[in-house]
């Protein structure tokens, strides 16, 4: 038993120092993770409004749709208001949507289900005011999803457009 408690311990302890400072190996916003824009100002902490962390965080990238669908939903409606605010307000930065699918169905029907979803949110984002030439979609179907299992709870999060962001304008 006292091995076992100086295991969890060490574990807990290990875990703890992985999440202390964001930054300890660069500058803020000098990472090169995934929808890390550079050359745009800001701390690129969750708690300033500018950055990437904050858009993913408290804005919210994704957008989730029903078997089937590309209508989006009351929910998806609320997450992408707020997505065109920031995206008028933060005008350095362009933005991709990806569509994504679960696992049911061919290949060909999915990727063609996430075209619908990334085009419909791209098209919200247009009539809310965001410049078109801002926003590009690509479509990956079931190739890339974040939850990998046979059950409807699994299904549902892999249903969904992403807004992932990228800095500086497209001519």
């Amino acid at each position: 038993m006292t091995f076992l408690t100086r295991f969890l311990m060490v574990g807990a302890l290990l875990a703890l120092a992985a999440c202390n400072d964001p930054n300890r190996f660069g500058g803020a916003g000098s990472g090169s993770g995934s929808g890390t824009g550079t050359g745009v100002a800001g701390s690129g902490l969750p708690s300033d409004p500018t950055s990437v962390a904050y858009f993913q965080q408290a804005v919210g990238d994704r957008v989730l749709f029903a078997v089937d669908q590309s209508t989006i939903s009351p929910e998806g409606q609320t997450v992408l208001n707020g997505q065109a605010q920031w995206l008028i307000t933060n005008t350095d930065y362009t933005a991709v949507i990806e569509g994504h699918a679960d696992e049911q169905g061919t290949r060909e029907y999915n990727l063609a289900l996430g075209a619908r979803r990334a085009n419909a949110a791209r098209e919200y984002l247009i009539s809310r005011g965001v410049a078109g030439n801002r926003l590009q979609t690509v479509s990956y179907g079931k190739e890339r999803p974040i939850e990998i299992c046979s059950d409807e709870a699994c299904y549902a999060k892999n249903r969904r457009a992403v807004t992932v962001l990228a800095s500086g304008l497209s001519s």
